[in-house]
C-alpha cells in the first residue's frame, strides 16, 4: 500500500469509474492474493465484518451456493475482513467456501476502500467494517459499488448486474 494513512474514522473516497485500489493480502491458505493478478476478469471484492457470524455466514454461503454461476461468467469472488488467516481457514472449511477469504489484519485495504469506520450496535459505537462490495471490471476499474449489502439478496443482485454489464463466460 502507499505511504499515506487515513485516520481511523476518515473515509477514503472510492468512486465508480476509478481504478480500484490495488492490494496484496494473504488468503485462508496463507497464499498471497493480488488484485492485479485478476486483470482481464470481473472481480467481486466483498467486505464483511467478521468470520462465522450470522450475517457474514449468510452472505458467504449465498455466494458459495451460486459460485458456479460466477465461474461461468469468469468472475472472481474475493472476501475481505480484518480476521486472521487462521480464522478465515476455519470459516472457509466449516462452510466449504470455494473462494479466497483475505486477511486484512492491518486494515489498510478496508481503509483504502472506505469501508472502515464508526459503527453502532445496541447503543454502543465502535470501529468496524461496513458490509459493502465492489464490482471491478476486467480493466481494473470500479463498475459498481454496493454500500449497504443485504446478505440474503446480495448474490442475486451481483449476478444480475454482471449480466447487465456484459460479463460473459
Amino acid at each position: 500500500m502507499g505511504t499515506a494513512h487515513a485516520s481511523e474514522t476518515e473515509k477514503a473516497k472510492v468512486a465508480v469509474g476509478q481504478t480500484a485500489p490495488e492490494f496484496t493480502l494473504l488468503d485462508q491458505a496463507g497464499q498471497p492474493q493480488r488484485l492485479a493478478d485478476y486483470r482481464g476478469q470481473w472481480v467481486l471484492v466483498y467486505f464483511y465484518p467478521k468470520d462465522d457470524t450470522p450475517g457474514c455466514t449468510k452472505e458467504a454461503c449465498g455466494l458459495r451456493d451460486r459460485f458456479a454461476e460466477f465461474k461461468k461468467l469468469k468472475a472472481v469472488v474475493l472476501g475481505v475482513s480484518a480476521d486472521s488467516v487462521e480464522s478465515h481457514k476455519k470459516f472457509a472449511d466449516k462452510f466449504t467456501l470455494p473462494f479466497p477469504l483475505l486477511a486484512d489484519t492491518q486494515k489498510q485495504v478496508v481503509q483504502a476502500y472506505g469501508v472502515w469506520g464508526q459503527k453502532s450496535f445496541m447503543g454502543k459505537t465502535y470501529l468496524g467494517i461496513s458490509r459493502s462490495s465492489f464490482l471491478i471490471d476486467p480493466q481494473g476499474k470500479i463498475a459498481k459499488i454496493y454500500p449497504k449489502v443485504k446478505p440474503e439478496e446480495h448474490t442475486a443482485e451481483i449476478l444480475q448486474d454482471l449480466a447487465q454489464l456484459g460479463a460473459r463466460g
